[in-house]
């Protein structure tokens, strides 16, 4: 499995996205929320990165897209009817 910024990677209930790919280290980014992106970010090297991944399922592009467009457009949907009852 090659890595590659941008991936995102789903551990339990924690998602995993690389930020920062470089030849020894990898910054990444974890988050519990996919939609609102809020996370920390952690840098370590790529050997304790796979680690963590290990077993982790890689989400293919078309997954995230998905992810981000559920639950978004619900967000919209509430916020255009409490902008209507005004």
């Amino acid at each position: 499995m090659k890595l590659l910024q941008g991936q995102i990677w789903q551990n339990g209930a924690e998602y995993i996205r690389i930020v920062r790919l470089e030849r020894l280290q990898v910054e990444y980014k974890t988050m519990t929320d996919f939609v609102t992106r809020e996370g920390a970010r952690h840098t370590v090297t790529k050997k304790e990165f796979c680690r963590l991944i290990k077993k982790a399922q890689l989400l293919s592009p078309a997954a995230a897209e998905e992810l981000l467009k559920g639950p978004a457009t619900d967000k919209i949907a509430i916020v255009n009817l409490a902008v209507s009852d005004q």
